[in-house]
């Protein structure tokens, strides 16, 4: 995971990464994992699918591995979830250790 790049939408407006937040049936609402995307197309063609209306507003960023890990730790997020399928979507998703 280190020595790939992914890519990761980027919010123009505040600097925001997107996220997902899973409904896991249970109360806990802090569970965020960062959306990581392995081409650079999937992430367009996410916005394209499920946001038309504000893609313009995003911007597709690619991060290395060692540059993913301090986004986690300062952002705080829970974990990554990498994209599968950008148009179904599937992501699978991971804790961070």
């Amino acid at each position: 995971m280190f020595s790939q790049i992914y890519y990761l939408i980027l919010s123009r407006a505040d600097g925001r990464y997107l996220v997902a937040k899973p409904n896991t049936g249970t109360q806990d609402t802090g569970t965020v994992y960062l959306l990581m995307f392995r081409e650079h197309f999937d992430a367009l063609s996410y916005l394209n699918a499920h946001a038309v209306d504000v893609a313009e507003r995003f911007t597709v960023e690619s991060a290395t591995g060692t540059q993913i890990n301090n986004l986690l730790k300062r952002w705080g997020y829970s974990g990554v979830g990498i994209v599968q399928d950008p148009l179904v979507p599937q992501i699978e998703f991971f804790l961070q250790k």
